[in-house]
Protein backbone atom coordinates (compact mmCIF):
# COMPACT_ATOMS: atom_id res chain seq x y z
CA UNK A 1 0.00 0.00 0.00
CA UNK A 2 1.35 3.30 -1.13
CA UNK A 3 0.63 6.80 0.26
CA UNK A 4 0.64 9.86 -1.59
CA UNK A 5 1.24 12.35 1.47
CA UNK A 6 1.62 16.22 1.40
CA UNK A 7 3.27 17.32 4.38
CA UNK A 8 4.30 21.27 5.31
CA UNK A 9 7.63 21.51 7.07
CA UNK A 10 7.07 24.63 9.34
CA UNK A 11 10.09 26.96 10.97
CA UNK A 12 10.60 30.30 11.75
CA UNK A 13 12.95 33.18 10.39
CA UNK A 14 14.01 36.71 11.02
CA UNK A 15 13.49 38.65 8.00
CA UNK A 16 15.55 42.09 7.27
CA UNK A 17 13.79 45.42 7.37
CA UNK A 18 13.33 45.50 4.22
CA UNK A 19 12.03 41.85 4.03
CA UNK A 20 9.72 42.77 6.49
CA UNK A 21 8.23 45.88 5.10
CA UNK A 22 7.51 43.98 1.78
CA UNK A 23 6.09 41.59 3.22
CA UNK A 24 3.57 43.29 5.21
CA UNK A 25 2.66 45.18 1.97
CA UNK A 26 2.02 41.82 0.87
CA UNK A 27 -0.27 40.97 3.95
CA UNK A 28 -1.95 44.07 3.51
CA UNK A 29 -2.29 44.18 -0.57
CA UNK A 30 -3.73 39.58 -0.05
CA UNK A 31 -6.13 41.00 2.99
CA UNK A 32 -7.42 43.95 0.78
CA UNK A 33 -7.81 41.88 -2.79
CA UNK A 34 -9.53 39.27 -0.54
CA UNK A 35 -12.48 41.47 0.64
CA UNK A 36 -12.75 43.30 -2.70
CA UNK A 37 -13.50 40.28 -4.00
CA UNK A 38 -15.77 39.22 -1.20
CA UNK A 39 -17.59 42.31 -1.60
CA UNK A 40 -18.04 41.87 -5.30
CA UNK A 41 -19.33 38.35 -5.47
CA UNK A 42 -22.10 39.18 -2.24
CA UNK A 43 -23.01 42.18 -4.53
CA UNK A 44 -23.56 39.71 -7.62
CA UNK A 45 -25.94 37.65 -5.43
CA UNK A 46 -27.60 40.33 -3.41
CA UNK A 47 -28.26 42.19 -6.71
CA UNK A 48 -28.45 40.04 -9.41
CA UNK A 49 -28.77 36.20 -8.25
CA UNK A 50 -25.34 35.85 -10.09
CA UNK A 51 -22.67 33.84 -8.55
CA UNK A 52 -19.11 35.48 -9.63
CA UNK A 53 -16.39 32.31 -9.66
CA UNK A 54 -12.46 32.27 -9.44
CA UNK A 55 -11.98 33.51 -13.08
CA UNK A 56 -14.07 36.47 -13.05
CA UNK A 57 -12.91 37.51 -9.95
CA UNK A 58 -9.22 37.14 -11.30
CA UNK A 59 -10.08 39.38 -14.07
CA UNK A 60 -11.18 41.96 -11.67
CA UNK A 61 -7.87 41.83 -10.33
CA UNK A 62 -6.25 42.66 -13.34
CA UNK A 63 -8.73 45.76 -13.88
CA UNK A 64 -7.79 46.87 -10.35
CA UNK A 65 -4.30 46.87 -10.79
CA UNK A 66 -4.87 49.06 -13.75
CA UNK A 67 -6.62 51.76 -11.65
CA UNK A 68 -5.09 54.36 -9.93
CA UNK A 69 -6.75 54.09 -6.28
CA UNK A 70 -5.56 50.25 -6.54
CA UNK A 71 -1.87 50.82 -8.49
CA UNK A 72 -0.07 49.69 -5.49
CA UNK A 73 -1.41 46.15 -6.21
CA UNK A 74 1.11 46.17 -9.06
CA UNK A 75 4.72 46.51 -6.00
CA UNK A 76 3.71 43.26 -4.74
CA UNK A 77 3.88 39.75 -6.27
CA UNK A 78 0.87 38.91 -7.80
CA UNK A 79 1.48 35.32 -7.31
CA UNK A 80 -0.38 35.59 -3.08
CA UNK A 81 -2.91 37.92 -4.91
CA UNK A 82 -3.96 35.33 -7.12
CA UNK A 83 -4.12 32.56 -4.17
CA UNK A 84 -6.22 34.88 -1.90
CA UNK A 85 -8.98 34.29 -4.63
CA UNK A 86 -8.29 30.91 -5.11
CA UNK A 87 -8.83 30.65 -0.98
CA UNK A 88 -11.99 32.58 -1.45
CA UNK A 89 -13.15 30.30 -3.99
CA UNK A 90 -12.54 27.23 -2.09
CA UNK A 91 -14.77 28.84 0.93
CA UNK A 92 -17.43 29.71 -0.90
CA UNK A 93 -17.21 25.75 -2.47
CA UNK A 94 -17.27 24.82 1.51
CA UNK A 95 -20.38 27.24 2.06
CA UNK A 96 -22.45 25.71 -1.06
CA UNK A 97 -21.57 22.20 0.49
CA UNK A 98 -22.56 23.67 3.84
CA UNK A 99 -19.71 22.41 5.35
CA UNK A 100 -18.47 26.28 7.06
CA UNK A 101 -20.00 29.92 6.95
CA UNK A 102 -20.77 32.63 4.50
CA UNK A 103 -16.80 33.78 3.95
CA UNK A 104 -16.27 36.36 6.27
CA UNK A 105 -14.27 39.73 5.65
CA UNK A 106 -10.79 39.92 6.74
CA UNK A 107 -9.70 42.49 9.74
CA UNK A 108 -6.54 44.22 9.58
CA UNK A 109 -5.84 43.54 13.59
CA UNK A 110 -7.90 40.26 14.36
CA UNK A 111 -7.18 38.02 10.81
CA UNK A 112 -4.43 35.74 10.38
CA UNK A 113 -1.16 37.91 8.12
CA UNK A 114 -0.40 35.54 5.75
CA UNK A 115 0.85 35.09 1.82
CA UNK A 116 1.20 32.19 -0.41
CA UNK A 117 4.04 31.72 -3.26
CA UNK A 118 3.69 29.03 -5.34
CA UNK A 119 6.55 27.67 -7.76
CA UNK A 120 6.55 30.71 -10.07
CA UNK A 121 7.37 33.18 -6.96
CA UNK A 122 9.69 31.62 -5.01
CA UNK A 123 13.37 30.20 -5.69
CA UNK A 124 14.66 27.26 -3.54
CA UNK A 125 18.12 26.27 -4.39
CA UNK A 126 20.77 25.07 -1.66
CA UNK A 127 18.83 25.49 1.17
CA UNK A 128 17.85 29.20 0.40
CA UNK A 129 14.67 30.39 0.39
CA UNK A 130 14.25 33.30 -2.07
CA UNK A 131 10.86 35.12 -2.47
CA UNK A 132 9.41 37.43 -5.29
CA UNK A 133 10.19 41.06 -5.15
CA UNK A 134 13.57 40.23 -2.92
CA UNK A 135 16.73 40.04 -3.60
CA UNK A 136 18.38 38.03 -0.44
CA UNK A 137 17.04 34.72 1.04
CA UNK A 138 15.36 34.23 4.17
CA UNK A 139 17.54 33.97 7.07
CA UNK A 140 15.46 30.83 8.28
CA UNK A 141 16.30 28.91 11.26
CA UNK A 142 16.16 25.24 9.96
CA UNK A 143 15.45 23.28 13.61
CA UNK A 144 15.05 20.19 11.00
CA UNK A 145 16.68 19.41 7.81
CA UNK A 146 13.94 19.12 5.22
CA UNK A 147 14.15 15.10 3.49
CA UNK A 148 16.79 14.64 0.96
CA UNK A 149 15.95 15.45 -2.49
CA UNK A 150 12.56 17.16 -1.56
CA UNK A 151 11.44 20.65 -2.97
CA UNK A 152 8.67 22.73 -1.75
CA UNK A 153 5.72 22.85 -4.06
CA UNK A 154 4.48 25.61 -2.13
CA UNK A 155 5.62 28.49 0.58
CA UNK A 156 3.14 30.18 3.41
CA UNK A 157 4.98 32.81 5.36
CA UNK A 158 3.24 34.38 8.22
CA UNK A 159 3.41 36.49 10.83
CA UNK A 160 1.90 35.18 14.35
CA UNK A 161 0.25 37.89 17.15
CA UNK A 162 3.17 37.87 18.90
CA UNK A 163 5.18 38.90 16.05
CA UNK A 164 7.23 36.07 15.00
CA UNK A 165 7.85 35.15 11.57
CA UNK A 166 7.06 32.09 10.22
CA UNK A 167 7.56 29.80 6.63
CA UNK A 168 5.73 26.93 5.92
CA UNK A 169 7.44 24.85 2.93
CA UNK A 170 4.38 22.16 1.81
CA UNK A 171 6.68 19.25 -0.06
CA UNK A 172 5.62 15.74 -1.23
CA UNK A 173 7.08 13.33 1.47
CA UNK A 174 8.08 10.00 0.48
CA UNK A 175 9.08 8.71 3.78
CA UNK A 176 5.68 8.67 5.31
CA UNK A 177 4.50 4.78 4.81
CA UNK A 178 2.33 2.77 6.83
CA UNK A 179 3.55 1.36 9.74
CA UNK A 180 3.40 -2.57 9.88
CA UNK A 181 0.22 -3.61 11.54
CA UNK A 182 0.44 -4.88 15.03
CA UNK A 183 -3.20 -5.80 16.11
CA UNK A 184 -3.20 -3.47 18.86
CA UNK A 185 -6.49 -2.01 19.79
CA UNK A 186 -6.98 1.22 22.57
CA UNK A 187 -9.75 2.94 23.82
CA UNK A 188 -9.10 6.18 24.95
CA UNK A 189 -11.58 8.16 26.94
CA UNK A 190 -10.72 12.18 27.82
CA UNK A 191 -10.94 13.99 30.63
CA UNK A 192 -10.14 16.58 32.82
CA UNK A 193 -8.72 15.34 35.97
CA UNK A 194 -6.38 13.04 33.61
CA UNK A 195 -6.09 14.82 30.04
CA UNK A 196 -6.47 10.68 28.19
CA UNK A 197 -7.09 7.60 30.34
CA UNK A 198 -6.44 4.45 28.24
CA UNK A 199 -8.22 0.96 28.06
CA UNK A 200 -4.38 -0.27 29.48
CA UNK A 201 -5.51 1.45 32.34
CA UNK A 202 -3.12 3.67 32.31
CA UNK A 203 -3.68 7.70 32.69
CA UNK A 204 -1.60 10.74 31.14
CA UNK A 205 -1.81 13.70 33.45
CA UNK A 206 -2.82 16.86 31.91
CA UNK A 207 -0.30 19.39 31.89
CA UNK A 208 -2.52 22.24 32.19
CA UNK A 209 -0.54 24.52 30.19
CA UNK A 210 -2.78 27.83 30.43
CA UNK A 211 -3.03 27.12 34.25
CA UNK A 212 0.87 27.61 34.00
CA UNK A 213 0.58 30.69 33.20
CA UNK A 214 -2.42 32.29 34.41
CA UNK A 215 -1.23 34.91 36.72
CA UNK A 216 1.16 35.65 34.34
CA UNK A 217 -1.27 36.61 31.88
CA UNK A 218 -3.77 37.85 34.01
CA UNK A 219 -0.90 40.65 35.01
CA UNK A 220 -0.15 41.41 31.56
CA UNK A 221 -3.65 41.95 30.59
CA UNK A 222 -4.54 43.85 33.57
CA UNK A 223 -1.67 46.34 31.99
CA UNK A 224 -3.32 46.05 28.81
CA UNK A 225 -6.46 47.18 30.03
CA UNK A 226 -4.94 50.43 31.64
CA UNK A 227 -3.19 51.69 28.06
CA UNK A 228 -4.69 54.29 26.21
CA UNK A 229 -6.31 52.86 22.99
CA UNK A 230 -4.11 53.51 19.75
CA UNK A 231 -0.93 54.41 21.54
CA UNK A 232 2.29 52.69 21.43
CA UNK A 233 2.57 51.59 25.15
CA UNK A 234 -0.77 49.89 24.39
CA UNK A 235 0.63 48.10 21.14
CA UNK A 236 3.38 46.83 23.54
CA UNK A 237 1.28 46.00 25.86
CA UNK A 238 -0.75 43.83 23.37
CA UNK A 239 2.78 42.19 22.33
CA UNK A 240 3.51 40.86 26.00
CA UNK A 241 -0.11 39.06 26.28
CA UNK A 242 -0.06 37.96 22.84
CA UNK A 243 3.75 35.86 23.68
CA UNK A 244 2.06 34.40 26.67
CA UNK A 245 -0.42 33.35 24.59
CA UNK A 246 2.16 32.00 21.84
CA UNK A 247 4.13 30.22 24.81
CA UNK A 248 1.08 28.09 26.12
CA UNK A 249 0.00 27.37 22.68
CA UNK A 250 3.31 26.21 21.55
CA UNK A 251 3.60 23.43 24.86
CA UNK A 252 0.31 22.45 24.24
CA UNK A 253 1.17 21.38 20.53
CA UNK A 254 3.82 19.41 21.69
CA UNK A 255 2.40 17.50 24.30
CA UNK A 256 -0.18 16.86 21.56
CA UNK A 257 2.03 16.16 19.14
CA UNK A 258 4.36 13.74 21.14
CA UNK A 259 0.76 11.98 22.95
CA UNK A 260 -0.45 11.18 19.29
CA UNK A 261 2.72 10.07 17.67
CA UNK A 262 2.92 7.32 20.26
CA UNK A 263 -0.39 5.76 20.08
CA UNK A 264 -0.88 5.84 16.38
CA UNK A 265 3.10 4.31 16.33
CA UNK A 266 1.84 1.19 18.89
CA UNK A 267 -1.78 0.80 18.24
CA UNK A 268 -3.55 -0.11 14.67
CA UNK A 269 -7.17 0.62 16.00
CA UNK A 270 -7.70 3.44 18.23
CA UNK A 271 -11.03 4.48 19.39
CA UNK A 272 -12.16 7.60 20.98
CA UNK A 273 -15.51 9.47 21.99
CA UNK A 274 -17.43 11.58 19.21
CA UNK A 275 -17.19 14.88 21.62
CA UNK A 276 -19.21 18.07 20.86
CA UNK A 277 -16.22 20.53 22.01
CA UNK A 278 -17.80 23.85 20.61
CA UNK A 279 -21.14 22.75 23.27
CA UNK A 280 -19.35 22.04 26.10
CA UNK A 281 -17.28 25.09 26.30
CA UNK A 282 -20.84 26.51 27.05
CA UNK A 283 -20.39 25.23 30.53
CA UNK A 284 -19.22 28.57 31.79
CA UNK A 285 -17.59 26.45 34.78
CA UNK A 286 -15.58 23.83 32.64
CA UNK A 287 -14.96 26.03 29.58
CA UNK A 288 -11.46 27.03 30.21
CA UNK A 289 -10.34 23.76 31.20
CA UNK A 290 -11.92 22.13 28.56
CA UNK A 291 -10.04 24.46 26.29
CA UNK A 292 -6.59 24.15 27.30
CA UNK A 293 -7.47 20.61 27.22
CA UNK A 294 -7.68 20.72 23.08
CA UNK A 295 -9.43 17.85 22.39
CA UNK A 296 -10.31 18.73 19.20
CA UNK A 297 -6.73 19.43 18.25
CA UNK A 298 -6.27 16.45 19.74
CA UNK A 299 -8.53 14.27 17.44
CA UNK A 300 -7.41 16.16 14.61
CA UNK A 301 -3.65 15.24 14.71
CA UNK A 302 -4.70 11.24 15.58
CA UNK A 303 -6.75 11.15 12.49
CA UNK A 304 -4.65 12.60 10.20
CA UNK A 305 -1.69 10.81 11.54
CA UNK A 306 -3.81 7.63 11.28
CA UNK A 307 -4.14 8.61 7.57
CA UNK A 308 -0.34 8.61 7.02
CA UNK A 309 0.26 5.89 8.79
CA UNK A 310 -2.18 3.42 7.74
CA UNK A 311 -3.93 2.98 11.30
CA UNK A 312 -7.59 3.27 12.01
CA UNK A 313 -9.37 5.84 14.31
CA UNK A 314 -12.53 4.79 15.38
CA UNK A 315 -15.43 8.09 16.63
CA UNK A 316 -17.96 6.04 19.32
CA UNK A 317 -21.07 8.21 19.44
CA UNK A 318 -21.40 11.28 21.80
CA UNK A 319 -24.37 9.67 23.38
CA UNK A 320 -23.24 5.93 24.27
CA UNK A 321 -23.44 5.76 28.03
CA UNK A 322 -19.50 4.73 28.53
CA UNK A 323 -19.49 5.96 31.98
CA UNK A 324 -22.29 4.03 33.26
CA UNK A 325 -22.22 0.87 31.42
CA UNK A 326 -20.33 -1.85 33.44
CA UNK A 327 -17.60 -3.52 31.54
CA UNK A 328 -17.97 -6.60 33.02
CA UNK A 329 -21.73 -7.78 32.97
CA UNK A 330 -23.32 -4.99 30.61
CA UNK A 331 -25.55 -3.68 32.99
CA UNK A 332 -26.63 0.13 32.61
CA UNK A 333 -26.76 2.32 35.39
CA UNK A 334 -29.21 4.97 35.86
CA UNK A 335 -27.11 7.81 37.37
CA UNK A 336 -23.72 8.73 37.96
CA UNK A 337 -22.95 12.27 38.76
CA UNK A 338 -19.50 13.60 37.51
CA UNK A 339 -18.27 13.60 41.20
CA UNK A 340 -18.39 9.74 41.30
CA UNK A 341 -14.67 8.42 40.12
CA UNK A 342 -15.31 4.71 41.23
CA UNK A 343 -18.43 2.73 41.97
CA UNK A 344 -18.95 -1.10 42.39
CA UNK A 345 -21.64 -2.74 40.06
CA UNK A 346 -24.34 -5.08 41.45
CA UNK A 347 -22.47 -8.09 39.80
CA UNK A 348 -19.39 -7.14 42.47
CA UNK A 349 -17.30 -5.27 40.01
CA UNK A 350 -15.83 -1.99 41.52
CA UNK A 351 -14.67 0.22 38.43
CA UNK A 352 -12.57 3.17 37.87
CA UNK A 353 -15.00 5.38 36.13
CA UNK A 354 -12.41 6.63 33.12
CA UNK A 355 -11.04 3.49 32.74
CA UNK A 356 -14.10 1.81 32.73
CA UNK A 357 -15.16 4.07 30.00
CA UNK A 358 -12.31 3.80 28.06
CA UNK A 359 -12.96 -0.32 28.09
CA UNK A 360 -16.90 0.53 26.95
CA UNK A 361 -15.59 2.60 24.45
CA UNK A 362 -12.71 -0.13 23.00
CA UNK A 363 -16.18 -2.75 22.80
CA UNK A 364 -18.29 -0.59 20.83
CA UNK A 365 -15.51 0.53 18.80
CA UNK A 366 -14.55 -3.21 18.03
CA UNK A 367 -18.15 -4.04 16.77
CA UNK A 368 -17.58 -1.24 14.32
CA UNK A 369 -14.63 -4.25 12.22
CA UNK A 370 -16.53 -7.08 13.22
CA UNK A 371 -20.67 -6.47 12.54
CA UNK A 372 -20.35 -3.19 11.12
CA UNK A 373 -22.33 -1.03 13.71
CA UNK A 374 -22.65 2.62 13.38
CA UNK A 375 -21.10 3.96 15.88
CA UNK A 376 -19.09 6.57 13.99
CA UNK A 377 -19.82 10.44 13.76
CA UNK A 378 -22.25 12.09 11.45
CA UNK A 379 -18.80 13.82 10.17
CA UNK A 380 -18.03 9.84 8.74
CA UNK A 381 -21.27 8.86 7.92
CA UNK A 382 -23.84 11.40 6.97
CA UNK A 383 -27.62 10.73 8.18
CA UNK A 384 -26.27 7.39 10.08
CA UNK A 385 -27.85 6.37 13.07
CA UNK A 386 -25.37 4.72 15.75
CA UNK A 387 -26.07 1.21 17.01
CA UNK A 388 -25.11 1.81 20.78
CA UNK A 389 -26.88 5.33 20.89
CA UNK A 390 -29.01 5.57 24.17
CA UNK A 391 -31.31 7.89 25.91
CA UNK A 392 -29.23 10.61 26.62
CA UNK A 393 -28.12 11.68 30.02
CA UNK A 394 -27.56 15.50 31.34
CA UNK A 395 -25.29 13.83 33.66
CA UNK A 396 -23.16 11.73 31.50
CA UNK A 397 -19.97 13.95 30.85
Amino acid sequence: MSTHVKRAFKYRFYPTDAQAAELSRTFGCVRKIYNMALAARTQAWVTRQERVNYHQTSAMLTAWKKTEELAYLNEVSSVPLQQTLRHLQMAFTHFFGKRARYPRFKSRKKSRRSAEYTTSAFRFRDGKLTLAKMTEPLDIVWSRPLPEGMSPSTVTVSQDPAGRWFVSLLCDDPGVKPLPENGNAVGIDAGLDHLLTLSTGEKITNPRHERRDRAALAKAQRRLAKKEKGSANRAKARLKVAKIHARIADRRRDTLHQITTRLVRENQTIVIEDLTVRNMVKNHRLARAISDAAWSEFRSMLEYKAQWYGREVIAVDRWFPSSRLCSACGTLQEEMPLNVRTWTCDCGVTHDRDVNAAHNLLAAGLAVTVCGAGVRPQRSTPGGQSATKQKPSRREP
